[in-house]
């Protein structure tokens, strides 16, 4: 539902964070809570930390559940925090305990991941003048890498009323082995890996590496589908309310009522109909090329735009002349409001050098043009000029 509802409002440096993490805990927060429910568990305790965004997330999710649940959040606890302090503290405290801990103070970074995705913050990567490639990609290769061998590959995604059904023609037995096969194939070239400066729930900005491999691979054969079968405005909605919805998600409200309604009106007037198939030749990185979009009900029609001669054409050069003659009438209230501007010294010389001087009157003379050709031939460049202008 998120990739259908392009849930994700997150984008730095012309990459985009496909909210893997804010995901996985819309999935852990509840199921698990059920599933502790189901065994007569009732108290909840996880390490999150003060600061972040999962302690909030799981919060509302296990209270969502469970309304009887207990929680003790260890970050929250004074004594907790005053003798191990922070993530540095707590790993000498293990290690001088001989307690085994996967992530040990000599990594620059720490690393949580689902089957969506991979995050990578803290630590080394706390500052922006850290690259991230100081990071192992475990979902993917280091594709910046010139050692790294990747070789060309073309994949094709088919989708049916919004969900991806099929990889290169092959269904799967379940959507986690298709997600699975998706993150293989957008892994092994590196597809999908972002970094991101991001406002947490709290409204301060933190900084974390992201790997989605198969979700961006996905993605991005989905939004191809979308951009041939809807029209602009509704694209411009899906993306409007898919950032809306998208933060949502990020804050842990993804059961919430007004993100049920996003979601219903998306998934029901969108994605219902994005059908279709795309091919993708994919090389490093985020460097690839679509070549091949097939769909049976598209919007894009060459035949409509065609520059060659067609028979029973949509519109003719007549048509387009009287939809033009239309436009005057807006033409003309944005001329007179840049008169009404300019009386007023609020155009910049930057504007005037586009337009000129703007001299009163002119909005009067675009709606009231009219013209009385005296000969056949006046007639007929009267037409070719569309009225009067230059094409």
């Amino acid at each position: 539902a998120a990739i259908a509802c392009g849930a994700f409002h997150i984008r730095s440096g012309g990459r985009t964070y496909f909210n893997t993490t804010p995901l996985g805990r819309a999935v852990t927060g509840t199921l698990l809570v059920r599933a502790m429910l189901e065994d007569g568990v009732n108290i909840w305790g996880d390490g999150s930390t003060y600061k972040g965004n999962d302690i909030e997330r799981f919060y509302r999710y296990g209270l969502l559940a469970n309304p009887e649940l207990r929680i003790y959040k260890p970050w929250l606890d004074a004594q907790f925090v005053s003798e191990l302090g922070g993530r540095n503290e707590m790993s000498e405290w293990l290690k001088v305990r001989d307690l085994p801990y996967r992530d040990s103070t000599e990594k620059a970074y720490s690393t949580d991941a689902n089957i969506w995705g991979a995050t990578h913050e803290a630590k080394d990567l706390e500052l922006l003048t850290k690259s991230m490639e100081i990071v192992d990609p475990i979902m993917g290769v280091r594709f910046w890498d010139p050692e790294v061998q990747i070789d060309t590959e073309d994949v094709t995604i088919e989708f049916f009323q919004g969900r991806p059904v099929s990889i290169n023609g092959n269904a799967f037995d379940s959507s986690v082995d298709l997600v699975l096969q998706a993150n293989a194939i957008g892994g092994r070239h590196g597809l999908g890996m972002a970094d991101q400066i991001e406002n947490r729930i709290i409204e301060a900005k933190s900084r974390g590496i992201y790997e989605a491999p198969g979700m961006a691979l996905i993605f991005i054969a989905y939004e191809r589908l979308l951009s041939a079968i809807h029209n602009e405005d509704t694209i411009a909605n899906y993306h409007t309310e898919g950032r809306r919805l998208g933060r949502l998600l990020y804050e842990g409200r993804w059961l919430d009522p007004q993100a049920l309604m996003l979601r219903e009106s998306l998934m029901r007037w969108v994605a219902s109909v994005v059908t279709g198939s795309v091919t993708l030749r994919l090389r490093r990185g985020e460097d690839y090329s679509i070549i091949s979009t097939e769909g049976p009900a598209f919007s894009y029609h060459p035949d409509k735009l065609s520059m060659e001669r067609t028979e029973n054409a949509a519109f003719g050069p007549t048509d387009r002349i009287g939809q033009l003659t239309m436009r005057n009438l807006d033409i003309a209230d944005t001329r007179s409001k840049l008169e009404l501007y300019a009386g007023q010294g609020q155009l910049l010389d930057g504007h005037l050098n586009l337009v000129g001087t703007l001299t009163p009157g002119g909005a009067k003379a675009i709606v009231e043009k009219t013209t009385t050709p005296q000969s056949p031939d006046e007639a007929l460049l009267e037409r070719a000029s569309f009225d009067l202008g230059a094409d």
